[in-house]
């Protein structure tokens, strides 16, 4: 059985908005038709089920820490990256059941937030059975961090969990550059497939900066609480982007964060990586560091940015509007361009662009209701779920 969609406003994403235009949908959510409203007419098209506000694909979540969903509400905010680091690692252990239970109901909470699909960081099997459950489009970044400490074997349980999710989509990726020794990002470079995607926190802090620049600064701190020392790597006079990226592979990557990313940098990086991806998570950047990146240096026709939620432990929901709308209030970004983030780009990223990511007919992206007001502000982050 069909259904006919309306409102307002239709934004396909990949091709002009549409005043009081109607989405035709499948009963398997498969976009079957976008007519104009005098299509409609012509058509005797009856029905229809009129909506006020705005039409917009399911959203696409590319940076995730379902594993941290239990510590809600348990770490303060504005602590900076690396005392938040020491309270995620203090605080992490848990008993299988609640962090399990955290995460179905983190998943159900993306779900009626109008998320389609998530880049996950995973550090355990832990979240296998909540994703295939899932109605969501799950990809798993196994992720791996290691100082000075042996390579072998966290590659070695890293390839075991990676494995692990199949039939999932799962692939091994660095924690960070001031987490991964050389040796460590040598080692996923040869068990990187050529079909993998890639994920790597980047420029989250000002700390990191000046640990790889000075070797001084709170990451020092941290090393030597640690007891691990210092690589040549840091104090180096430059920054981590440059130390990690050309240790990347080749393959379609995402820089996560970016809260201290210079133009320099993106110049670096865009010449360095010719398929990079950059996901901003504000809300997260707000919680830990009460900074945000200069957004205005990513819009830029070189570059292909997404959205991030990161996790409940460093944020107060998981919406992917709520990232929107604090981008549209402190950067003044033009929700036309929020949008693709939010869509079409994290939707190539993943993958499922053939699939996800902009209504277009044979796609089924999952429709979103969101209220804008006359300006294209957003008004709230409150999302209706209507396929």
């Amino acid at each position: 059985m069909q259904r006919y969609l309306s409102a307002n406003w239709i934004y396909p994403v990949t091709s002009e908005p549409i005043a009081n235009g109607v989405i035709e949908v499948a009963d398997t959510g498969e976009i079957t038709a976008i007519l104009k409203q005098e299509e409609t007419i012509q058509q005797n098209i009856e029905g229809i089920e009129q909506f006020e506000g705005v039409l917009v694909p399911g959203f696409v979540n590319t940076h995730c820490h379902l594993e941290l969903s239990h510590l809600f509400e348990k770490i303060p905010e504005q602590t900076g990256l690396p005392a938040f680091v020491r309270e995620i690692v203090a605080q992490r252990a848990a008993a299988d059941e609640v962090v399990i239970a955290a995460m179905d109901a983190a998943d159900k909470q993306m779900l009626e937030n109008g998320i389609v699909a998530v880049g996950d960081i995973s550090n355990q099997l832990l979240s296998k059975e909540v994703k295939q459950h899932s109605t969501l489009h799950y990809h798993t970044f196994v992720e791996v961090f290691g100082f000075n400490w042996p390579s072998q074997p966290i590659i070695d349980e890293a390839l075991k969990i990676r494995d692990s999710y199949w039939p999932l989509k799962a692939s091994i990726v660095p924690h960070a550059p001031y987490s991964v020794s050389n040796e460590l990002f040598q080692y996923i470079e040869r068990n990187t497939r050529p079909q993998d995607i890639l994920s790597i926190h980047n420029q989250e802090t000002a700390a990191e900066s000046e640990f790889f620049e000075r070797g001084t600064g709170d990451f020092e701190v941290m090393y030597q609480r640690m007891g691990v020392p210092k690589s040549e790597a840091h104090g180096t006079g430059e920054n981590s982007l440059r130390y990690h990226l050309p240790k990347m592979p080749s393959n379609k990557s995402l820089l996560v964060h970016n809260t201290f990313t210079s133009k320099a940098d993106i110049d670096f990086a865009t010449a360095q990586h010719k398929d990079l991806y950059w996901c901003l998570c504000p809300n997260a950047n707000l919680y830990i560091e009460n900074n945000l990146p200069d957004v205005t240096l990513f819009i830029d026709p070189r570059i292909k940015v997404t959205l991030g939620t990161d996790s409940l432990a460093s944020n107060h929901q998981l919406s992917i509007l709520a990232e929107m709308q604090t981008l549209q209030q402190k950067k003044r970004i033009p929700f036309d361009e929020l949008l693709k983030w939010a869509t079409i780009n994290g939707a190539e990223f993943l993958g499922i662009d053939n699939q996800y990511g902009s209504f277009e007919v044979g796609k089924t992206p999952g429709v979103n209701l969101i209220e804008l007001s006359a300006g294209k502000i957003i008004k709230s982050n409150d999302v209706k779920r209507l396929v």
